[in-house]
C-alpha cells in the first residue's frame, strides 16, 4: 500500500451528521490522487460515509489524477449518465519512447531520437482531431471472450482487437516541457484512450511516443473547480455531497402541481402535461424534491430514471 494511502486510511472516521436520519445520497467530485484506482476511492468513501451504494462515473488509471465523479446512495442510479459524456484531460506526451502499456509505467520496448520542432507535432495533431478509430490497448479492462485484456497482457499474450470509433473534439499543445516532452489538452468522447492517442501520435511522427502523465480536468460536466480531496471528505463527510439533479442541470425543470400528479409519478406512471417542448426534463415534486429525469413526447412525461426515496 502506498504511503499517502496509508496516511488517509489510518485517520479516525468522523461521526456522520445526516439530515432527518436518512442515509447519505448525492454526488462527490473527487480529485483522485495518483496511485489509487477508481475502485480504491469508492472503497475508501464507503468506509467514510457508511454507505455501500457507491459507484464512479468513469475509470481513471492509477497514474492519473483529477476529476472522478462518485455517486452515493440513491444517486448511484445516475452513474450511467455520467459515463456517457465527454471528458477533458491534460496529458503529458513523451516522444521517442514506446512502452508495452503506452505510458511511462510500462516496460520500454523502443527508444528513438525525437528531435523535431513544435510545428511538426502540431501538424500531426490535426490528423487526430474529429472522428477517428483507436485500437484499444492490451493493458485495458475490455473483455474479449470473457477475459480482461490486461489479464492476458500480464501473461505475455496479445490478441486481435477491433478498432473502435471515438471523437476528439479538441487537441492542442499547452506547453513544451522538455526537448521531447509536451503537455496536451484533449477534449474527447466516451471510450477514448489517451494513452493510445499518445502512442499513435508518436507512430505518426515516426519516433514513437507514450503518455507520461494524465490529469482529468472535466467529466460529466464537472471540473477541477468542483473537486474535493479525500482528506476533505474525511473531515467534512456527507456535508460535501452535491444534489444529484446537478448532473442534469442542462435540462429544463418541470414542477408537479398537484398531489394526484405526484402520486402517479412516484408510482412510475406517465404524466399528462400538454404544451412542453420534446426532450428531457428534471421533474420535481410539489415540495421541491427531485423525483426523476423524464422525457416529454406527445403530451406525456415518461420517467427515464427515478431518484426519489432516500434522496438527500
Amino acid at each position: 500500500m502506498l504511503p499517502e494511502m496509508t496516511q488517509i486510511l489510518l485517520r479516525p472516521v468522523p461521526r456522520m451528521e445526516q439530515r432527518n436520519n436518512t442515509m447519505p445520497s448525492g454526488i462527490l467530485i473527487i480529485d483522485k490522487p495518483a496511485g489509487w484506482t477508481s475502485m480504491d476511492v469508492c472503497a475508501k468513501l464507503r468506509g467514510i460515509l457508511r454507505e455501500r451504494r457507491i459507484g464512479h462515473g468513469g475509470t481513471l488509471d492509477p497514474m492519473a489524477t483529477g476529476v472522478l465523479p462518485v455517486f452515493v446512495g440513491s444517486a448511484a442510479k445516475a452513474v450511467e449518465f455520467a459515463e456517457k459524456g465527454d471528458k477533458e484531460y491534460v496529458a503529458g506526451l513523451r516522444l521517442g519512447m514506446v512502452t508495452n502499456t503506452q505510458d511511462t509505467t510500462g516496460e520500454v520496448l523502443e527508444e528513438h531520437p525525437a528531435h523535431m520542432d513544435q510545428a511538426a507535432l502540431e501538424a500531426a495533431l490535426s490528423r487526430f482531431t474529429g472522428d477517428i478509430e483507436q485500437i484499444p490497448p492490451m493493458y485495458s479492462a475490455i473483455k474479449i471472450k470473457g477475459k480482461k485484456l490486461y489479464e492476458l497482457a500480464r501473461k505475455g499474450q496479445e490478441v486481435e482487437r477491433k478498432p473502435r470509433p471515438v471523437t476528439i473534439h479538441a487537441l492542442e499543445i499547452l506547453e513544451r516541457t522538455g526537448e521531447a516532452e509536451y503537455l496536451l489538452r484533449v477534449w474527447c468522447s466516451k471510450g477514448t484512450y489517451v494513452r493510445t492517442l499518445c502512442h499513435d501520435i508518436g507512430q505518426a511522427l515516426g519516433c514513437g511516443g507514450c503518455m507520461s502523465s494524465l490529469r482529468r480536468t472535466m467529466a460529466a460536466g464537472f471540473t477541477l473547480a468542483d473537486a474535493v480531496t479525500l482528506e476533505q471528505v474525511q473531515e467534512r463527510g456527507a456535508a460535501l455531497l452535491r444534489p444529484v439533479d446537478g448532473l442534469f442541470a442542462a435540462y429544463p425543470a418541470y414542477r408537479i402541481k398537484n398531489p394526484g400528479q405526484e402520486r402517479l409519478c412516484r408510482n412510475g406512471s406517465p404524466l399528462s402535461v400538454p404544451g412542453l417542448m420534446p426532450g428531457q426534463y428534471r421533474v420535481y415534486g410539489r415540495e421541491g424534491e427531485f423525483l426523476c429525469l423524464s422525457r416529454w413526447e406527445k403530451g406525456q412525461l415518461r420517467s427515464v430514471k427515478n431518484f426519489f426515496g432516500g434522496q438527500g
